[in-house]
């Protein structure tokens, strides 16, 4: 248990049975009336984000949320399964927990699972992989109609859009964010 005084950015708070993470927090001390504490929280399983407003000293519990960085081995039907390198466990996370990260997910890659009760939570990725060009289309030379752009499919399965100069066979970094194409990578 702590209090709200105890907030800081990314730490995770368990209210009833929900875990969220501290995106932002403002104590706020008016003239008239008590203190509070104004926040901004994440939920750490669905994503969305509220704000929630707090007396000043009031508990809060917190969650102990286990972040290690772990290895993917490979895919076991609808889950992936991670290997923790220093104690060589194997943790299975299943698909809808990796979320959009499993399109830039390559095999003995390295990422973060965040783990709460044995419980994995979810899986950030690095916030940039270099991969392969599986498959893309030759680029016309003048066709503008696209704004200079062509998709193509990555030696994941996903697809990105890149400028019409890249071509199949290339490696390419793109951002695991939003999927975006951020440069080709020489070598």
């Amino acid at each position: 248990m702590a209090t709200t005084n105890d907030l800081k950015n990314g730490i995770t708070l368990d209210l009833s049975g929900e875990l969220w993470t501290v995106v932002s927090f403002q104590h706020v001390k008016p003239g008239k009336g008590g203190a509070f504490v104004r926040t901004t929280l994440k939920n750490v399983r669905s994503g969305k984000v509220v704000d929630r407003t707090f007396n000043a000293g009031v508990r809060v519990e917190l969650a102990t949320v286990d972040k290690r960085t772990m290895t993917f081995l490979y895919r076991d039907g609808g889950d992936f399964v991670f290997m923790d390198g220093q104690t060589f466990e194997q943790v299975s996370v299943p698909a809808n927990t990796v979320g959009t990260g499993a399109d830039y997910l390559l095999d003995n890659a390295d990422a973060v699972v965040a783990v709460h009760d044995s419980v994995p939570l979810y899986v950030e990725l690095p916030t940039s992989v270099e991969l392969v060009i599986s498959q893309t289309d030759p680029g016309l030379q003048g066709d503008r109609s696209t704004g200079g752009t062509k998709p193509a499919t990555l030696e994941t399965g996903a697809t990105i859009q890149v400028p019409l100069f890249v071509g199949t066979g290339e490696k390419v970094k793109v951002d695991t964010r939003d999927g975006r194409y951020l440069g080709r990578v020489s070598g």
